[in-house]
């Protein structure tokens, strides 16, 4: 259980440290959306959904863009998106090595391992 909390409480930490950068992908992507909304008539909502959808690569492709720009802004919010998710996953797993490096026992795992 220690292990657990450990790692929880240095990825919260992770995320906090880094939350600037985070937050202002998140509102690039929300102003991207609303831009991409505005040009194909969307509403508000649907942009950002269409934004979110596009950001996390689900790509349900129930709302696509028709316009040039508006489709080059996807590409770019899908980027965005890709680096966005590669961040959580570089703390998340940077995180986890910390805490079993870190974690009693783990020394003797890894010798136990080995033979």
């Amino acid at each position: 259980m220690d292990l657990f909390l450990d790692f929880i409480q240095r990825f919260i930490l992770a995320l906090a440290y880094l939350s600037p950068l985070l937050i202002s992908f998140i509102l690039i992507i929300v102003v991207l959306a609303l831009i991409i909304g505005k040009r194909e008539g969307w509403t508000k909502l649907d942009a950002v959904y269409f934004a979110f959808i596009t950001a996390t690569t689900v790509g349900f492709g129930d709302l696509n863009p028709k316009t040039r720009l508006s489709r080059f802004l996807s590409i770019v919010v899908a980027m965005l998106g890709l680096i966005f998710t590669g961040i959580i996953i570089a703390i998340a797993i940077h995180t986890a090595d910390y805490a079993f490096r870190h974690s009693p026992g783990f020394t003797e795992a890894i010798r136990k391992f080995g033979e």
